[in-house]
């Protein structure tokens, strides 16, 4: 924090001392809506909307309407939304990001301006980043706007149209971010209006929000159909890449290179360049192509297809790797995301590359496709009336919340002090002893039955930290790309005492862990990060129960390894 910052305040500060008597006069009904039966406790929802017809704003009924969710909160989950929790409602419900910190309850926190807004009857969507924390915010949350007499609707992968219809005429819907673009791009192509699935695009509430809105921001949202080409150069092309061998370049061709008339020596048929995500062929590879097509020139016009074929299989063999950026299951290949580890469903490789690593991978190469419609996350959220978001990161990144979305960020205090306790990075000359010492850090932590989190960056690293484990009689689950069906079930239960959990930076976002008693006995949960933005994600999407203190303790067991 800057030296101005500490004497005159922060943006937040400011913010939030707007907003304090908001808050209180919402904390000021409380007595009189405690005094409230069920049934005059319901009968406020259509007393709200009638207002709203009358010509009051959303703004004009908050405090009352915010007062009405939180008493009903009490008598459904048994849980009241605190001071903070408030706060954070009414910064959402102005169309601003709230930053709230691990396990300040953000999922109650949305069922506030989620009511407010379902008042004016034009649909609001609740956003998650998967279908586990939709259908369960839907069945949990949903449970408070049920009994104030909303409708609430959840959208899941596989449901047909009329559900999905059905869904989306609720007042509030449950939806993962997928699923609610991909049926916007559905229902732009439809014919009869009929066949809309959606009623237009007018509040959304976005959970993880920075994941959403700046990670996958110009990820696209592709609907393809099939093309007619032929899926037999693929399977050609994998069989020649397999023969070739990788060899080395004595110096890098650049302007400055070429100028001085330096020569590049090369070995090998084909030379990979890591940095820049590139393989070429050497003058020899060349020739080798050449005599395995039986062409006079791979470089002609006529032979594209095949110099682009020979590309994608080199690409597919030396630059994509099994159970980092793809899996195979069912015989399948399938999308790894560089920035949760979960599996994308339904999403390929573009321009031949995901059928040249189906060809390597020799499973079923299904036929190109090409692009029927298509959108960027960045685009279509911007397409919303009103929109705003919640998560733990989100400062860091508000210049490009301003500038692409025009939302600012407010970071909102903590209900009670932060027990967690971060250590300093170790770095280690090698991998060999990082990983070492990982298992030495989860056995002492284990041999006391304090619950650990092991994270990692991918799959291999997961399944190597998981064998080391093993051969030391530790017992563990193993929660991955691979395993991501059990996900939310893993996650809840590493918290008990003696469990050892490894995951990579998939694990559990938005799912409690909950500790017992023995557990936080011996400490709390132990945090591993086996690279420093595994530690990073670990502490940022693993969530405590909301409003709960138990201590976290994390050690952060390396930044990436050095080279020896």
């Amino acid at each position: 924090m800057s030296v101005f910052s500490k004497v005159f305040g922060t943006h937040s500060d400011h913010e939030l001392k707007r907003i304090q008597p908001i808050v209180k006069k919402i904390e000021s009904y409380r007595d009189e809506m405690v005094a409230l039966s069920d049934d005059e406790l319901k009968a406020r929802t259509p007393e709200f909307k009638k207002r709203l017809a009358e010509g009051e704003t959303l703004d004009d009924l908050l405090p009352e309407a915010y007062a009405v969710v939180r008493e009903a909160a009490r008598r459904v989950l048994g849980m009241e939304h605190f001071h903070v929790q408030l706060l954070g409602g009414v910064i959402l419900h102005q169309g601003r990001i709230a930053e709230m910190r691990t396990g300040e309850g953000k999922t109650l926190v949305c069922t506030l301006p989620a009511y407010l807004n379902a008042l004016e009857g034009k649909g609001v969507c609740v956003v998650t980043v998967n279908d586990y924390l939709a259908h369960r915010d839907a069945e949990w949350m949903g449970g408070v706007h049920r009994f104030l007499g909303l409708t609430v609707g959840c959208v899941l992968q596989g449901m047909n149209p009329d559900e999905r219809r059905a869904a989306y005429n609720c007042d509030i819907t449950y939806i993962t971010n997928n699923e609610l673009g991909f049926d916007y791009l559905r229902d732009n192509m439809v014919i009869y209006k009929e066949q809309l699935v959606q009623r237009g695009l007018h509040y959304c509430i976005i959970d993880e929000v920075d994941s959403v809105l700046i990670d996958e921001a110009r990820t696209p949202l592709i609907i393809s159909g099939q093309s007619g080409k032929s899926t037999k150069i693929y399977e050609v092309c994998d069989i020649l890449a397999k023969q070739l061998q990788q060899g080395e370049a004595s110096g890098e061709m650049t302007k400055m290179t070429a100028i001085m008339g330096e020569e590049i020596k090369e070995t090998g048929d084909f030379i990979v360049n890591e940095k820049d995500k590139i393989v070429t062929l050497t003058e020899q590879g060349v020739k080798k192509a050449e005599e395995f097509f039986h062409i006079d020139n791979l470089s002609d016009a006529n032979n594209l297809e095949i110099q682009h074929g020979i590309d994608l299989a080199l690409r597919a063999n030396y630059l994509m790797h099994k159970d980092q950026d793809y899996v195979v299951k069912d015989d399948q290949v399938l999308i790894v995301d560089d920035f949760t580890g979960r599996i994308m469903p339904g999403r390929r490789y573009s321009d031949g590359l995901h059928q040249a690593i189906e060809a390597k991978e020799h499973v079923k190469v299904k036929q190109e496709s090409k692009t029927l419609a298509t959108i960027t996350f960045q685009n279509f959220f911007n397409k919303f009336d009103k929109k705003c978001g919640m998560t733990g990161t989100a400062a860091t990144e508000e210049q490009e919340f301003r500038d692409i979305y025009g939302m600012d960020v407010v970071t909102i205090p903590t209900n009670k002090p932060i027990a967690r306790i971060d250590y300093n990075d170790a770095v280690f000359k090698t991998k060999k002893e990082k990983y070492h010492a990982v298992v030495e850090a989860v056995k002492e932590a284990h041999a006391k039955r304090q619950p650990v989190l092991v994270g990692t960056i991918t799959i291999d690293v997961s399944e190597h930290i998981s064998k080391m484990l093993s051969r030391e009689g530790i017992e563990h689950n193993v929660l991955n790309a691979k395993f991501h069906e059990k996900e939310a079930e893993i996650i809840a239960q590493a918290g008990r005492a003696g469990a050892v959990t490894i995951a990579t930076n998939m694990a559990g976002r938005g799912t409690d862990i909950k500790l017992d008693d023995e557990a936080r006995a011996a400490g709390g949960l132990k945090i591993i990060g086996t690279d420093s933005c595994a530690a990073v994600q670990a502490v940022r999407e693993i969530r405590a129960s909301p409003g709960s203190t138990f201590p976290w303790r994390m050690i952060s067991c390396v930044c990436s390894a050095l080279r020896s």
